[in-house]
């Protein structure tokens, strides 16, 4: 062999190196089901409010609520799944909202439920008692409650208040979805790793529920939530004009229930 000439493997190891992707490729059905759950959630209308379990909608149906501690961004995820900036009233200042409000999507039968914000430290004691008592009533008793979807903020997960709620649906059998919050506030490779613990803690209380990372300011996750939530809702695919990501708008600091606030815990 000529002194200059250079071995195959030697060719190999100068040869540039290809970038090799792990990105899981969406699964075409799946995306298909997601954009049409969204045109079906766009159709959410406020329905009622109530202060309390015994004057809720007839218990009919399906429903899902939406929970989580005042400064979870509650309202803003709402608004965001269903296309509307004011479907949801998000306030500045939590644990205003009081009651129990629900949403029909297209039908009666099948509702949104926004439930009140919880652990507000600034809420006084009686009233937290009385919406706890509620909350208890609404989960315990409500025959025509799917699930939860349960909001935590990415940076505060798993709260009292947040394993109080995960034991009373486990004890009901109800499934959750766990949305991490916020998570643009986060860069990805700390975002990913707060999923990972929050997973592992999940794991260590032998809760067997659903987790997913979500933010109303850039719409992350939204695809995935909505598949979950016509799942459990008992959607059928039906012919739907297309959705657009883009025409949803963008959410504001405003919409925040809480204008970002770092809550004591009690």
């Amino acid at each position: 062999m000529h002194r200059y000439a250079k071995s195959k493997d030697t060719k190999a190891k100068l040869a540039p190196k290809q970038k090799i992707s792990y990105e899981k490729k969406a699964d075409p059905a799946i995306t298909e089901y997601s954009v049409k759950a969204l045109n079906w959630l766009r159709k959410a209308e406020f329905l009622m409010s109530a202060p309390k379990l015994a004057l809720c909608v007839e218990d009919t149906g399906y429903e899902i609520a939406f929970a989580g501690r005042s400064n979870a961004g509650k309202s803003s995820a709402i608004n965001t799944l269903t296309n509307q900036k004011q479907l949801a009233r998000a306030s500045k200042k939590p644990g205003r909202t009081q009651m129990i409000n629900f949403f029909s999507l297209g039908n009666p039968d099948q509702r949104l439920v926004d439930l009140p914000g919880y652990g507000y430290a600034a809420v006084p004691e009686d009233m937290k008692r009385v919406w706890q008592k509620e909350l208890e009533n609404y989960l315990i008793h409500r025959q025509s409650l799917q699930g939860l979807v349960l909001l935590m903020d990415i940076r505060h997960p798993l709260q009292h208040f947040d394993t109080m709620m995960l034991e009373w649906a486990h004890s009901r059998k109800l499934f959750v979805h766990i949305l991490l919050t916020k998570a643009d506030k986060m860069n990805r490779g700390p975002a990913h790793q707060a999923l990972l613990e929050v997973k592992q803690n999940l794991k260590k209380m032998k809760l067997n529920f659903s987790i997913q990372l979500f933010s109303s300011l850039n719409k992350q996750g939204l695809e995935e939530l909505a598949s979950v939530m016509a799942g459990r809702l008992n959607y059928t695919l039906e012919q739907e004009p297309e959705f657009d990501l883009s025409q949803i708008p963008e959410a504001t600091i405003d919409d925040e229930d809480e204008a970002d606030l770092v809550l004591k815990e009690e």
